[in-house]
């Protein structure tokens, strides 16, 4: 049950939902990611990333209109093959034919679920994502406060904080009744915001998550609490339904052609960019998913590069260095090595002096770097803690 990879009937897997549900986000980075680039060599599109909440849901509301009024899905949906239908199909007496039970079935969404739809698709996200970034910089505002120790922050026109120069800057030209009564204002709005948005994005999240959950172990038709509010599930499409989407997009277009008024040259114009949006439309949904492409693998690319950049450089290891020489003046070895070479007996608690790499027996060395600090073999330097216990013969 949990693995259904080809799904049952018309139903879509989780898989494909949640693919559907991603899509929009993923198109908002790429969308992004490529605007940021050409700002490298074109500054004026600096001016899209710093409104890109407003760009992007302007531009999703253009595809989501589009696609709910051509093909009943929004624009995540039609790519994956779903179609929205109407979940509270009421069933009516047993002496309705199977005809007309199949006709109800098929019936689309009615306008006001298209519009509603748009409102759960673009403009609950829009402003969800406006009141993440303001809790986030008043978060982030009295984090601030608190480490410098600095009073509570004031805010621009744009909700941005400012110091004390700007502040009396910007009030030069209005009364001290307007500036208090509009800095007042504006933090009741931020305190109910940063009061209310934890609780608000929880509870969202949650429903979200118990949706999804219930969706996975097939207890609910709904895969989140925006279907079901709007009383809408979500299908795959059959083969009719999408040999018949061409021609339904074909005959609303005649349509919206032949409802064309005006003087001739009028009606020319309209009827060219009317053309030239429709071309833009048909291949939005190309591009778009080329750009997500492209992103994906740019991402991953430079990804790549800097893993690589970053990683260690790997050398082989050095050779050992020679092995110490016995100094002219000092305690010759002995040609059995395993006796110590101040008492030649055989070493107890073995011990290895570190500065020259020679083993004896642990009090032996202690002794003699005490007296003399050195080596006793090659009259090198060293001093008692420099003598390290060896466990070979455990």
């Amino acid at each position: 049950m949990l693995f259904q990879v080809g799904g049952q009937g018309t139903r879509p897997t989780f898989f494909e939902m949640a693919a559907a549900q991603q899509l929009p986000a993923s198109l908002r980075a790429a969308l992004t990611y490529s605007f940021g680039v050409f700002a490298l060599r074109r500054p004026f599109l600096h001016k899209i990333l710093d409104y890109d909440d407003e760009f992007f849901a302007l531009l999703m509301m253009v595809l989501e209109s589009h696609s709910l009024r051509t093909t009943d899905a929004s624009f995540a949906e039609s790519l994956y093959g779903l179609r929205r239908r109407v979940a509270n199909i009421s069933i009516k007496k047993n002496t309705l034919t199977a005809e007309s039970s199949e006709k109800t079935h098929d019936l689309g969404l009615r306008k006001n679920q298209k519009i509603l739809s748009v409102v759960f698709l673009v403009v609950l996200p829009y402003f969800k994502s406006k009141l993440q970034s303001m809790y986030n910089r008043e978060m982030e505002a009295r984090l601030q406060a608190s480490l410098w120790g600095n009073d509570e922050p004031r805010l621009d026109e744009a909700g941005f904080i400012l110091d004390q120069g700007e502040t009396s800057t910007r009030a030069v030209g209005r009364t001290n009744a307007e500036v208090s009564s509009l800095t007042h204002f504006r933090k009741k709005i931020t305190k109910l915001v940063v009061t209310c948005y934890p609780w608000i994005h929880a509870t969202n999240e949650g429903l979200s998550f118990a949706y999804q959950l219930l969706y996975l172990l097939d207890a609910t038709a709904f895969y989140s609490q925006g279907l079901h509010a709007l009383g809408i599930q979500v299908c795959r499409a059959t083969g009719q339904e999408l040999m018949d989407s061409s021609s339904k997009i074909s005959r609303i277009r005649s349509r919206e052609l032949e409802g064309l008024r005006g003087p001739t040259w009028l009606k020319a114009m309209q009827r060219v960019l009317l053309k030239c949006v429709y071309t833009s439309l048909d291949y939005a949904q190309t591009g778009l998913i080329a750009a997500v492409f492209f992103f994906k693998m740019m991402e991953w690319w430079y990804q790549s590069a800097e893993e690589r950049m970053s990683a260690p450089t790997v050398y082989p290891p050095p050779p050992p260095p020679p092995p110490p020489k016995v100094a002219k003046n000092g305690v010759p070895l002995p040609q059995d090595r395993s006796l110590c070479p101040l008492c030649c007996q055989k070493r107890a608690n073995p011990s290895v002096l570190t500065v020259s790499g020679f083993v004896f027996c642990y009090s032996c060395i202690f002794k003699s770097v005490s007296q003399h600090k050195k080596c006793p073999v090659s009259l090198i330097p060293a001093s008692v803690d420099q003598i390290r216990r060896l466990f070979h013969d455990l």
